[in-house]
């Protein structure tokens, strides 16, 4: 039996998913949370630097996804200065980066699939 079919649900910091894959796309799925992890993998970075290297990103998006993946576990927020203006740094968590692994995967197979069925293009 594979491990993450053992029990009938796993559970993770309170939530109950009925296996691990759910588990994890939660964690890091949908359009923003894999791309923001991607972006802090290498180094730290400030909220405007993010906002820079996605800029398709809304300030809305970016704010709730950060604060998702710090309320996760997987982001950490750290803030310098006690009054404004506050200098704020994100940078990925030790839990955080057990997915670079993951990430980096993600990124070699989606270079790979766009070498065989399409094309890189510059900036539009």
């Amino acid at each position: 039996m594979k491990k993450e079919c053992i029990g009938d649900h796993v559970k993770f910091k309170e939530k109950t998913y009925p296996c691990t894959v759910s588990l994890t796309m939660d964690l890091v799925g949908g359009k923003w949370k894999a791309v923001i992890l991607y972006h802090l993998k290498d180094d730290p970075k400030r909220y405007n630097e993010l906002r820079k290297e996605m800029p398709n990103i809304t300030e809305m998006t970016l704010s709730l996804q950060l604060k998702q993946l710090e309320k996760d576990g997987l982001v950490v927020r750290k803030v310098y200065g006690k009054k404004p203006p506050v200098k704020v740094i994100y940078s990925l968590s030790d839990f955080g980066k057990s997915l670079v692994p993951v990430l980096e995967a993600i990124t070699n197979w989606g270079n790979q699939a766009v070498s065989e069925n399409g094309e890189f293009i510059s900036a539009l």
